[in-house]
Parts: structure tokens; C-alpha cells; sequence
């Protein structure tokens, strides 16, 4: 084996090393084998911890219900005095927990830059699965663009692992094992959806964890981190939109709608930092722009925040998050006010010639119309923008001032310096301004600026996955084609038969290809007496396979045989309807082997749908209740409908 370094996180599933084959080794490329101690190392910190909370909690439990049900004075001290160690210990303990199911602080870019630190999602553990060695490595991603594709290799082999062993009127005896991204709380079901939607979460964690860890400080890796930040939000929304009824928390409809928000947020951010990257404008039009744009992100940010802050998801998301979200959303919302104030007090007067462009823009800048003189009087009075510059300046600050507040209440976010090391700065320069453009003879009471009217020049796109960019070969190829043998179909073997010539022939008429289809059987013949029936499909000649055989091949291999005769191996399918034959046009063998037919082939086998059609919601009727994931009953079968 050939030891690898990759620049790759820790925690459950990362790893620090790519292994790589030598030659001929079962590891595929993007797979990480050493995953598996990392990820049994996490999970048996979070069950220890999960342990210790369960046995407090009861604890808890116990004293509380001694401590209404004594008369016992003393007792209710005692008790009142176990019960403030019970709680300190469940809330360290929990402390405990959320810091380890946080991946605030992990996957973040590594550059000597000041960037705001992103929110990356850990990716979903699971349990060993025996299934064939090339499945086995595609559970294992390596966290980066190789550990993608296999992941999209694997999502697409799982579409023939349904196809041919998936009944849709039984379930195998095989359970999918995944623990929860963020929790570490364990879930399983027989159904194969719950692995593809796991699989499918998984791919969009990883698109964060890589969108996170770009180099922001230049144009290349912001471009990268908006392209990924943008499939990120792809998966989880396709995710949302094509499976239902899951059995774990953070694949729940409203964290997903949670998740492709926060995504969303982080590519507008994303573009707020392309327009910063050669430094702040001198052009007042364009620090206007930087301001909306700033305005626009702590838009969205806010429609983040309240959405973690509504249940089920404020139960559910760690407290660092919806901290950490908060504080950008009055970061940018002080940028905002910050870049306006620049654009008023920095600027020359406003020619003549050019009010009516800045009137223009000004009527769009903010959301209500600012107190004081009329729009052509503010642009060309340099007294009266500074007033106005010096009200935004004062939001800057209190904004700035709320984000480092709010920054030094979470114990997590506080072992971030990146992060209030940028708001600090952000702080420090709006009060430099501010006390650059205050007079010590200002009397006038400050006016209330209004906030700045968010803008973008680049919506965030959500960009669906495009599972056709990875091609897969089924490896269930040999069994024979979907259209017969698959987990649909019922049918059952025969042979090997033994034929020999007739006067005429062989007895039967031959149709189509991949497998060849015994159209008809011709009464009285050698076919008829040998048990072969009419809607037989050839799958063995003499010994030799031939499920994936052509028409004129197997034409061939039959009528080169000699007096001695063939043996022959057919399925016959248990139809619950008989079968009714369309194309009349079939091949007949005569006993001299001369093919009387005008058409060779009766066509081709193709894949029923695309590779995505078999995941969606099933919508109506009971033909489509095999499409209904993450069953919601005990036993974690799917349910009928």
C-alpha cells in the first residue's frame, strides 16, 4: 500500500492519509480505510457521554419526585442540594456533547488570511455493510473531490442493488446502519432509500466541508467555494424534495429547509467578499453596492437565524450554529451602515451634471426615506451627508458591538479568534471613522439612519446533483439483463434440456435479443415434448451463457449443432397474466437450419427510466408505494399506503 498525505479534517470519517493501491489493491481512489477507527473513536465518545446524561437524567428524575412527595425538612435540603449537582453535571456533560457534535472549528481554511469562518457539516457515520468489496469501499469517502465521485459512484450502483434484489413485496433481511450528523444518534431501516438518502446527505456535507476549507482570500477560491457551497445547497434541497419519512433528525424536511438556507447565506456572503477583495472602492456608487451587498447577507443570515430558533430545529441545532449565524447577521448588517457611511462622507460634492444618477440611486439605497433636508440638497451639502454618515456609523458600531457580545456568550465560539478577531475589526474601523468625522461643537442630536435596502448583483444558484457526470457499470452484469432478472420478476429455472432434430426442426420460433424469447412453440414438435413453453427466455446453450447473447447468435450456436443434439437452459417467468406476444414477425428454425425471417432483431433492452426516477415521493396510487422511503413504522419496514 502506498501512504498518501491529504490535507483532510478529523472526526468521525475524516482522515489524515489517503491510502492509494499498489497494485491491484481492493482500495479504490477517493477511499480512506482508517476511516473506520476514527469514526468507531467518535461514536464511542458520543454512546459514553449519551450514557452518562441518560444515568443523571434519571437520577434527576429520582430526586425530584422524592423531593414533592417528603415532609421531611432536612430531606428537602438534602435532596434540593443533590439535585443543583445533578443539573451542573447534566449541563457540563451536554456542554460536552454539543462540542463534539459541533464542526464549527473543523474543515476551515488553513491560509494566513483573515476570512469569516464558514459552517461546514460533519458527514453522517455508519455501520459496516456486506455487500460486495466495491461497495464497501465507496462507504468510506476520503474528504475530497475523489471521495465525491465515489460517492456518486455509489449512489448510482444503488439503483441496480434495487432493481435486483429490492422486492417491492418483501424486504431482505438487511439492515442500513447511519448515526445522525450532528447528534451521533443511531437509526436503521430495511429499506434502500434510507441508505441513498444518507448517502445523498453525505454528499452535500462533503461539498461543505470543501467549500469551507477554500483559500477565500483569492478570486479562485472564492469561486470554488461558491460553486460548492451552491451544490451543497443542491443536494439537501433534492433531498428535501424526493424522500420523506426519515427516521433521523438532520435528514427531517425542516432541517433540510434549514440547511439549504444556511448554504444559500454562505455563497452570498461568498460573493459580498469577491467585491471586498481589492479593498474598499473610492467611487461612491461603489461602496452604495458594497452596502446592499452587505445588507443582502445579513438578510439572509437573519432568515436563517429565526429559522433555527423555531422548533423542531431549535432542539435539534447546536447553540454554536444559531450563535454563530446571529453574530454574522449584525456583523454585515453594521458593514452595511459602515460602507454607506463611507459613501456620504468620503465622496466629493455631486456635480450638476450628475444628480440625477445619484438621485437614482440614492431613492433605491434605503428602506425608508432618512430624515433631514431633500435628496438634491443632501447630495450637494457636504454638512449634511456627514450627519447622516456619522447615524450610520453609530449602527455600525452598536451592530459590531452586539455581534462581540453575542460572539463572548457561547463557550465554543469564544475558542474562535478568527472570528471576533474580524468583527473586532470591523468595530475598531467604524469607530475610527466615526471619531474621524465627529466635531467637538456637534450639539445636534443625532438622527436615526435608516437601514441600508439589500441588493445583489449574483443570486445564489441551487444546483441540483448531476449523478450522470459519474458513469457506473452494474457489477450484478453477469446475472443478466434488468428487464427479466430482477427483484420485479418471478421466474424459474429449467435444464439443461436436451433437443435433437425433428422433420421439422427443433420445434419452436425465436424472437428478440439479450436474453433470445421463445415466441412460439410449434404443437407436435421436439420443443413440446422437452417441456418448453411458449415466453421462454434461452439462457445457457450446450453449456456456453447466453443471457446476454444476440438474436443471430444464438441462432447461430443452434443451428450448428449436429444429429447428437443441444443442451439448453431456459427461465420461464411466473406471470400472473399470460403473456401476450406482439411482434408477429419471429424466426422460424428449420430442420435444415435456413432462418425464414425479414428481421433479424427484435430489440433492444433498455433501463426503465433514468438513474433519479425510481427516488421521488411517490405521488399517487398504489403502483407507486415502492417508491415511499424511511418508513415511519416500529419495525422499520416501508409502510403501504
Amino acid at each position: 500500500m502506498i501512504l498518501e498525505e491529504s490535507p483532510d479534517g478529523e472526526g468521525g470519517g475524516g482522515d489524515g492519509f489517503l491510502l492509494q493501491p499498489a497494485d491491484g489493491d481492493s482500495v479504490r481512489k477517493g477511499c480512506n480505510p482508517l476511516v473506520q477507527t476514527q469514526r468507531s473513536r467518535l461514536q464511542n465518545h458520543r454512546a459514553r457521554i449519551n450514557q452518562q446524561i441518560n444515568k443523571e437524567m434519571r437520577m434527576r428524575t429520582g430526586a425530584e419526585n422524592l423531593f414533592r412527595a417528603t415532609t421531611n425538612h432536612r430531606v428537602k435540603e438534602t435532596v434540593a442540594l443533590e439535585l443543583s449537582y445533578v443539573n451542573s453535571n447534566l449541563q457540563l456533560l451536554k456542554e460536552e456533547l454539543e462540542e463534539l457534535n459541533s464542526s464549527v472549528d473543523v474543515y476551515q481554511n488553513e491560509s494566513e488570511g483573515i476570512c469569516v469562518p464558514m459552517i461546514p457539516l460533519g458527514l453522517k457515520e455508519t455501520k459496516d455493510l456486506d455487500l460486495a468489496t466495491p461497495l464497501r469501499a465507496i462507504r468510506t469517502p476520503s474528504r475530497n473531490e475523489a471521495g465525491l465521485d465515489l460517492l456518486m459512484e455509489y449512489y448510482n450502483h444503488l439503483y441496480f442493488l434495487d432493481i435486483r434484489f429490492f422486492s417491492p413485496n418483501r424486504s431482505l433481511g438487511v439492515f442500513f446502519h447511519w448515526y445522525d450528523s450532528l447528534t451521533g444518534v443511531p437509526s436503521h431501516q430495511r429499506t434502500l432509500a434510507f441508505e441513498k438518502g444518507s448517502v445523498l446527505f453525505n454528499i452535500g456535507a462533503l461539498y461543505t466541508q470543501i467549500g469551507a476549507r477554500q483559500d477565500r482570500g483569492t478570486r479562485t477560491g472564492i469561486d470554488c467555494a461558491i460553486e460548492a457551497f451552491q451544490r451543497a445547497a443542491g443536494a439537501f434541497n433534492y433531498l428535501k424534495e424526493n424522500f420523506s419519512n426519515a427516521p433521523s433528525l438532520d435528514m427531517s424536511v425542516a432541517s433540510l429547509s434549514m440547511l439549504v438556507r444556511l448554504m444559500t447565506a454562505q455563497v452570498q456572503e461568498c460573493v459580498f467578499e469577491q467585491l471586498t477583495l481589492s479593498g474598499t472602492p473610492r467611487e461612491p456608487l461603489s461602496q452604495m453596492r458594497l452596502a446592499q451587498e452587505a445588507s443582502r447577507v445579513e438578510d439572509v443570515y437573519s432568515l436563517v437565524y429565526q429559522t433555527m430558533v423555531q422548533p423542531p430545529v431549535r432542539d435539534y441545532v447546536p447553540f454554536s450554529w444559531t450563535t454563530m449565524v446571529n453574530v454574522k447577521a449584525k456583523h454585515f448588517r453594521g458593514l452595511s451602515h459602515y460602507y454607506a457611511a463611507i459613501a456620504l462622507c468620503d465622496g466629493p460634492p455631486v456635480a450638476d451634471s450628475e444628480i440625477p444618477k445619484y438621485e437614482k440611486a440614492f431613492l433605491q439605497f434605503h428602506i425608508t426615506v432618512p430624515e433631514g433636508p431633500s435628496l438634491p440638497v443632501l447630495l450637494q451639502d457636504s454638512e449634511e451627508r456627514r450627519k447622516l454618515a456619522k447615524a450610520h456609523l453609530r449602527k455600525a458600531m452598536m451592530n459590531h458591538e452586539e455581534a462581540l457580545r453575542l460572539h463572548a456568550v457561547c463557550r465554543i465560539l469564544r475558542k474562535m479568534d478568527l472570528l471576533q478577531e474580524v468583527v473586532s475589526l470591523a468595530h475598531r474601523r467604524s469607530l475610527a471613522k466615526y471619531s474621524e468625522i465627529d466635531h467637538e461643537d456637534d450639539f445636534f442630536e443625532t438622527a436615526e439612519a435608516p437601514d441600508v435596502h439589500p441588493k445583489t448583483h449574483q443570486k445564489p444558484e441551487i444546483k441540483t446533483p448531476n449523478f450522470s457526470q459519474v458513469k457506473v457499470t452494474d457489477i450484478f452484469h453477469r446475472l443478466g439483463p434488468l428487464s427479466v432478472f430482477s427483484a420485479k420478476n418471478q421466474w424459474q429455472l429449467k435444464g439443461p434440456i436436451h433437443l435433437t432434430r425433428g422433420e421439422g426442426g427443433f420445434g419452436f420460433t425465436l424472437r428478440g435479443d439479450s436474453p433470445v424469447l421463445i415466441a412460439a412453440v410449434i404443437p407436435g414438435g421436439r420443443a413440446e415434448a422437452a417441456g418448453l413453453k411458449e415466453g421462454d427466455y434461452i439462457v445457457s446453450v450446450n453449456g456456453e451463457p447466453c443471457k446476454w447473447g444476440k438474436h443471430s447468435e444464438v441462432v447461430a450456436l443452434l443451428t450448428g449443432v449436429g444429429e447428437e443434439g443441444v443442451d439448453i437452459e431456459v427461465v420461464t417467468p411466473q406471470r400472473e397474466e399470460p403473456l401476450i406476444l406482439v411482434d408477429k414477425k419471429a424466426t422460424t428454425l428449420s430442420s435444415a437450419g435456413v432462418l425464414r425471417s425479414d428481421k433479424e432483431n427484435g430489440g433492444q433492452v433498455t433501463l426503465p427510466g433514468s438513474f433519479l426516477g425510481w427516488n421521488k415521493k411517490a405521488k399517487r396510487g398504489q403502483g407507486l408505494k415502492r417508491l415511499q422511503p424511511f418508513s415511519p413504522s416500529a419495525d422499520n419496514t416501508p409502510a403501504s399506503r
